[in-house]
């Protein structure tokens, strides 16, 4: 199986501070599901930042998709995020666009055809129960709403890999459940996932591997 990431004693430090990741060892797997557990300021989000490339390692060695980060021209930087969907704590999503085009827009710079477009996002805007909130722009929408528009963005594409950063965190257990059942499904057709959570039943109710954060160190649990 094509390994989709792999870090060796990769380090990471902001500016002249101390580091905040150190001697990470990782390697994810194509069609691999983790989820990434550990204690606020663990650097759960400095992990996530050199996963969908916002950064490059202070030190160690990061592959992806087959490139070495280190080494690898800034060029092929955006033709690497393409294959990447990720859903960012804040959200991230276009205050000036609907909901309809900031979930379209993953497939639009795909140049996909647009009523190819048209159907699959209102198909996942259905799924998402946000079907009555296609023409609403962020600035109306509540927190678990926006969090629903920013998961259906990330999915739209069926990326080759699948960044969360506390997916659920707004979301009622109904909505949260109907989401952990669309990562499950995502991940039959292939696309790599790791989810980063502070729910502790979630790696409990769906049976994958867990990675633990703790003070910049990487260790990994014991599927529960």
């Amino acid at each position: 199986v094509a390994g989709v990431i792999r870090f060796e004693n990769v380090g990471l430090r902001y500016g002249s501070g101390p580091e905040v990741l150190h001697d990470v060892e990782l390697s994810l797997e194509s069609g691999s599901y983790h989820f990434l557990v550990g204690p606020s300021g663990a650097g759960k989000s400095s992990l996530l930042s050199l996963l969908y490339l916002a950064r490059r390692p202070t030190r160690g060695l990061v592959t992806m998709f087959g490139q070495d980060i280190a080494s690898a021209p800034r060029s092929v930087f955006p033709g690497l995020r393409r294959r990447i969907g990720v859903v960012f704590q804040d959200y991230h999503l276009l205050d000036h666009l609907t909901t309809f085009d900031n979930v379209a827009l993953p497939l639009r710079v795909a140049g996909a055809a647009p009523g190819q477009i048209r159907d699959h996002v209102l198909q996942l805007l259905e799924w998402v129960g946000l079907g009555d909130k296609v023409d609403v722009q962020p600035p109306f929408m509540s927190g678990g709403e926006k969090q629903r528009v920013a998961v259906a963005r990330a999915v739209i594409g069926q990326p080759d890999l699948l960044l969360a950063d506390e997916p659920t965190g707004n979301l009622d257990e109904a909505m949260a459940e109907r989401l952990m059942r669309l990562f499950e499904e995502l991940n039959r057709q292939g696309t790599t996932l790791l989810i980063a959570t502070h729910d502790t039943s979630l790696p409990r109710r769906f049976l994958h591997p867990v990675l633990r954060l703790d003070q910049g160190e990487l260790g990994h649990e014991a599927t529960p």
